[in-house]
Order: structure tokens, then C-alpha cells, then sequence
């Protein structure tokens, strides 16, 4: 899992395509745009124009095809449930609910794959409550010093013959690690804490504008949004 995580923070900073270029606030208008129609699309064929159309965003995007066929496989194990619970013996009401979160998957990591985390949530911390905005801010970047401390804990106890003999034992060394974890976590967060006061901080912690600043990509940006608009008003009343 930090794998990938690492991978996609990797993709979305170093890539080269138009859509990395594009800022982060005119790829996130055009997310949410495209994720409410293909939410609210009362028509297969729109829903089929607007998966294809999210999934030529990814591939144009450049990313691995193997994190694209994850992530569109992914919902499936839950839309499955609904699919089964809502079955009306036809075709056409499985495909939708199955294109839905496909569709809405896609487009996610079309935006994650190509924008930095910053240009993410600098956005959120002028919507949401400062604390909540750096929470978000904070979580997300201790999760990778959180998950591979994990993964060398689990590592050192697997050298060291915890994961084996009795059921008891290996509870209870996994009980110690998980402790070990948690306290490390909570003195992590103290000394950030304590470093970003005597850095000054006001809170806020990104108050950077680049997310903003529009460039040429963002014309990229902007056909899309015409064309789901268009695939909407031309589709939406088809079968």
C-alpha cells in the first residue's frame, strides 16, 4: 500500500503530460463536474460517453495501466452488492450501476495522478475551517511515515520469529507493535506541532496560489468540460 501511495504522489509531481501542466483548481472544477454527471445521468448511453470520456483523461494522462485497471476494479467488489439487491432482470440497470463507480473511479485517479498533493488541499483550507483543513493536510502526509514504520515493524518481527509458535504469542506481539506504532504516531505529531510554532505558523498551512494560476493546459481543461457538458445536453434524454 505505501507503494503505491509513494508511486501516485510520484506520478502526480514528476509527470510530463498537458494535464499535469493544467492547475489545480480548473482539474478539480472539471472532476466534480464530471463525477455529479455521471452520478445524475439518468441515461445509459450518456454514462457510456462519459466512462469513455474519463477514461481517455487517464490514458492521455500517462499513467500506468496497471493503477487504472486497480482503480476501475476496485468499486466493482461493492457495486456488485447493489447490483444483486436491485436486479430487475434486465441488462440495463447492472451496467449502470456498474458504470457509476467506474466512471467516478477513473476520474479520481485522473486527478490525483496529476495533481500534487498541495494543489489539492490548498483549495479545502478556503472552504473548510482551518484546523480541519490542516488536519486533512497533516493525515494525509503522516500516513506514509505512519504505514512504512508499520512496514518495518512488521519486517524487524518477522526476522526476529514473532509471527510465529502459539496464537497467544503472536497476539500479543501484535498487540506491542500496534502499541508501538500508536505512541510513535502521537509523538510524531507533537514535535510537528512544536516545529511549525516556532516556524511561525498561522494557521494555515498552505497559503501558496499556484494551485490557481492558470496556464495553457487549462484550455485543455476547458474543451473537456464543453464536451461532458455537450455529451450531457445531446444524451441525457436517450434511452
Amino acid at each position: 500500500m505505501i507503494r503505491t501511495l509513494v508511486e501516485v504522489d510520484w506520478i502526480a509531481t514528476a509527470g510530463r503530460s498537458p494535464w499535469h501542466r493544467a492547475s489545480g483548481l480548473a482539474k478539480l472544477v472539471l472532476a466534480f463536474v464530471l463525477i455529479g454527471l455521471a452520478i445524475a445521468a439518468p441515461s445509459l448511453a450518456l454514462l457510456l460517453a462519459l466512462n469513455a470520456l474519463a477514461w481517455v483523461l487517464a490514458g492521455t494522462a500517462r499513467l500506468p495501466w496497471r493503477m487504472l485497471l486497480l482503480a476501475a476494479l476496485y468499486p466493482l467488489a461493492f457495486a456488485l452488492l447493489f447490483v444483486f439487491a436491485r436486479w430487475d432482470g434486465t441488462w440495463r440497470t447492472p451496467l449502470m450501476l456498474v458504470l457509476r463507480p467506474v466512471t467516478a473511479s477513473a476520474i479520481a485517479v485522473w486527478l490525483v495522478g496529476t495533481t500534487p498533493y498541495p494543489d489539492l488541499f490548498a483549495p479545502l483550507s478556503r472552504v473548510l475551517p482551518g484546523p480541519v483543513a490542516d488536519g486533512l493536510f497533516l493525515t494525509y502526509r503522516a500516513a506514509f511515515d505512519l504505514l512504512g514504520r508499520t512496514e518495518r515493524l512488521m519486517r524487524a518481527i518477522h526476522l526476529r520469529g514473532g509471527d510465529r509458535g502459539p496464537l497467544a504469542r503472536r497476539l500479543g506481539v501484535a498487540g506491542e507493535g500496534l502499541g508501538t506504532v500508536v505512541l510513535y504516531g502521537f509523538e510524531k505529531s507533537q514535535r510537528t506541532w512544536a516545529t511549525m510554532l516556532l516556524r511561525g505558523h498561522q494557521g494555515r498551512i498552505c497559503g501558496c496560489r499556484h494551485w490557481a494560476e492558470t496556464t495553457r493546459a487549462d484550455g485543455l481543461v476547458a474543451v473537456a468540460g464543453v464536451a461532458a457538458l455537450a455529451l450531457a445536453f445531446a444524451l441525457w434524454r436517450m434511452p
